[in-house]
């Protein structure tokens, strides 16, 4: 799936623009991270990708045909978006009747139902908890089981709104094996995240957003190690990689074998 975002504005009814003339491009399965201070843009452009939000210019089009030409409904069954609280999502009275309820929506069939289920259940963490009531799980697993949710729509693109607010390391870990075997998949995962190791950790493309414009779209290297542009807009690097650039190493690094290696490699020269 591509997905291309042309001079993409989107303005509050008080003239402020969230948006402001973004050009982006999402296609293939190389999981893209989005990151920028509070009130940057980056969940009013997310919602723009399965039109929960509509633009007031410009085009969002997906596989080359204009979000406008239908409806959210339509484009969530080929997107789809986790949102940031669960609370604003779950709404049935077990684990399994959430999993349930997307599928059947579009008419498949239990047993694939079923299928789908048990995988989902497993990568996400709930296969003992499909019958709790998701307002009796943990802050953790109810965020799984929204996760789960969308997951079992199969969608070819998995939008995450700040997926570890609220989590635990296991509960990062976890969602870096879901982004990951997603990946394997062929299936695009985008996030919104305010967690910089979290970010360098599972992502490998950044796009770094400030007051509705895009600063900055590449490489994670390249991004974190761009410091006065992250300044401008407020964001930090990662701190193994801040320890690294006050340290004069010439190199953007995120975990601690390259920190080793990048100091070996100083020390050589």
């Amino acid at each position: 799936m591509k997905i291309e975002l042309q001079e993409l504005v989107h303005s509050y009814p008080s003239g402020d623009r969230a948006l402001d003339g973004v050009n982006l491009t999402f296609e293939g399965q190389e999981p893209v991270a989005i990151i920028g201070q509070n009130g940057a843009g980056k969940t009013t452009l997310v919602k723009h990708l399965n039109g929960i939000l509509r633009p007031s210019s410009g085009h969002v089009l997906i596989d080359g045909t204009d979000i406008e030409t239908a409806s959210t409904a339509k484009w969530s069954a080929k997107l789809g978006y986790i949102f940031q609280n669960p609370d604003d999502q779950l709404f049935l009275e077990s684990v399994r009747k959430e999993f349930e309820f997307g599928p059947r929506q579009i008419g498949m069939g239990q047993e694939e139902i079923d299928r789908r289920m048990e995988r989902v259940a497993d990568l996400v963490g709930l296969t003992g908890k499909l019958d709790t009531h998701p307002f009796d799980l943990g802050p953790t697993d109810k965020k799984f089981c929204t996760i789960g949710a969308v997951l079992m729509m199969n969608t070819q693109v998995v939008i995450f709104d700040e997926p570890t607010c609220g989590q635990d390391k296991a509960g990062n870990e976890r969602l870096g094996r879901i982004i990951a075997e997603l990946g394997r998949q062929g299936r695009l995962c985008i996030a919104i995240s305010h967690d910089m190791k979290f970010v360098s950790t599972n992502f490998s493309r950044v796009v770094l957003m400030c007051q509705g414009k895009v600063l900055l779209d590449g490489p994670k290297d390249q991004v974190f190690s761009q410091e006065s542009v992250l300044k401008q807009a407020y964001v930090t690097p990662p701190p193994l990689t801040r320890v690294a650039q006050e340290s004069g190493l010439d190199r953007p690094v995120f975990t601690v074998p390259a920190f080793i290696e990048a100091v070996k490699d100083a020390g050589q020269h």
